[in-house]
């Protein structure tokens, strides 16, 4: 599905995705009708505001609002054809104390956000999910996963409303805002890096690479998918040693509610799970739409049956080296 001509909401805008997604819009389709960024910051919005000023981007709306406002939702979602949802409360310790917080946001924002589009002309709705959402052992990963079953259940009560919902799951968002590698870079200089355990591991994955997926979701999904890249992993001692190399590590202990290692598909999941080359994707047990049909449209492939996918027993891993060089192309150009 091409953009051009047509309205885009994103929720969350103002957020590391967010921008980049504003940024890839403009760039690949000039001529879309409007996007409108969504959120609850009105300082944010002002200051995305003057790296998108309206004399060169005239097609930028910013619209403050709060996905836990249903009312405000459906006034903002008239008109829009797209809605990317990526408005969330993501800190997973914080979430952990407050959890009616965490729980208003990104369960009761994601019911909002379901009944806004189906309640206005919307035709097509992505989320985002993340790692923590499968198997959850903290609040966060929990209400992720109850959005996500929202969003692919949505598919079954939109009655004859042609409008598509689906998920999309990535890891760790290489230097996104609260992440680790501009934590640890602006901790260097103290000469020592809080480490909460040296065996963790995480998936890695670009602000471009999440990009891609959104849109890859906006053009191909059937409705009721929960798409999953293919992504290297890292160690966190690797990170620490391509940041920082002379500081001394500072092992602290994980936090409530972390994990070691995180997974994206459970052994569970494995019976749903289709390979479609670039991404998987789990489907819903009964899907919405020909089975058949979806597997031959895409060549999708079933995965053996108890497959995970756990950063700790990833096939391809990121090196100090690889890490390096990654971090001077998508977080610091003059990182040395």
């Amino acid at each position: 599905m091409s953009l051009e001509n047509k309205t885009v909401l994103i929720t969350g805008g103002t957020g590391s995705l967010g921008k980049a997604l504003t940024k890839h819009i403009f760039e690949t389709y000039p001529n879309v009708k409007k996007l409108i960024i969504l959120s609850r910051d009105e300082q944010k919005q002002f200051q995305m505001a003057q790296e998108f000023p309206e004399k060169e981007f005239p097609n930028i709306r910013f619209f403050l609002g709060d996905v836990r406002d249903q009312e405000r939702l459906i006034r903002a979602f008239q008109g829009v054809d797209i809605v990317i949802h990526a408005a969330a409360m993501k800190h997973v310790h914080l979430a952990e104390y407050n959890p009616d917080e965490c729980i208003k946001t990104n369960i009761g924002g994601a019911q909002h956000v379901i009944h806004a589009a189906l309640q206005t002309s919307v035709s097509n709705v992505v989320a985002l999910s993340t790692d923590k959402a499968c198997a959850p052992i903290n609040l966060y990963g929990a209400t992720k996963l109850t959005s996500d079953k929202l969003f692919v259940a949505a598919n079954n009560i939109k009655g004859s409303n042609p409008i598509k919902f689906s998920v999309v799951r990535y890891g760790n968002v290489m230097g996104s805002n609260g992440s680790v590698i501009p934590f640890f870079m602006k901790k260097r200089k103290d000469g020592k890096l809080p480490i909460t355990d040296v065996t963790m591991t995480r998936f890695n994955i670009s602000l471009q690479g999440g990009v891609d997926m959104v849109m890859h979701a906006i053009e191909h999904a059937w409705g009721g998918e929960i798409f999953i890249p293919k992504i290297p992993s890292y160690n966190i001692t690797d990170v620490a040693e391509a940041i920082a190399p002379e500081c001394t590590l500072d092992i602290i202990g994980i936090r409530p509610g972390e994990k070691i290692h995180e997974e994206m598909i459970t052994s569970s999941d494995s019976y749903n799970t289709y390979d479609l080359g670039k991404y998987f994707t789990i489907l819903p047990s009964v899907p919405p739409f020909d089975l058949g049909e979806f597997i031959k449209c895409f060549n999708a492939v079933k995965v053996t049956e108890g497959f995970n996918y756990n950063s700790g027993t990833n096939a391809e891993w990121e090196t100090v080296d690889s890490l390096r060089v990654l971090i001077k192309e998508h977080v610091d150009s003059n990182f040395e």
